[in-house]
């Protein structure tokens, strides 16, 4: 469904060559310390700090507590998708690329 895949400069990236020739999609850097370059990715997390603080340790946060957030932010409109849920525009997708 993602035909490329932006990422800041971290080294999670170092086998990008070796993502991009098994998933077939096209990698992208940003420029450093432009996060601008990555504007859902930054939104995401702003919307996920409402939930989790920076600095929260994760390995106290339950799983349910991690689903339910999940939960919120795929059923949670945005602006962005014409009002719509994340969850509402993938199935949308979905069913698009099956008729």
């Amino acid at each position: 469904m993602k035909l490329s895949l932006t990422f800041d400069q971290g080294k999670e990236m170092s086998e990008h060559k070796l993502f991009t020739n098994n998933t077939k999609m096209k990698v992208y850097f940003c420029h450093p310390s432009s996060p601008w370059e990555r504007g859902t990715n930054e939104n995401t997390n702003m919307l996920i700090r409402d939930y989790f603080p920076k600095g929260t340790d994760f390995d106290k946060v339950s799983k349910k507590e991690m689903k339910r957030v999940q939960h919120e932010l795929n059923e949670r409109i945005r602006k962005t998708l014409n009002w719509k849920s994340p969850k509402a525009v993938f199935e949308q997708e979905i069913l698009n690329l099956s008729n």
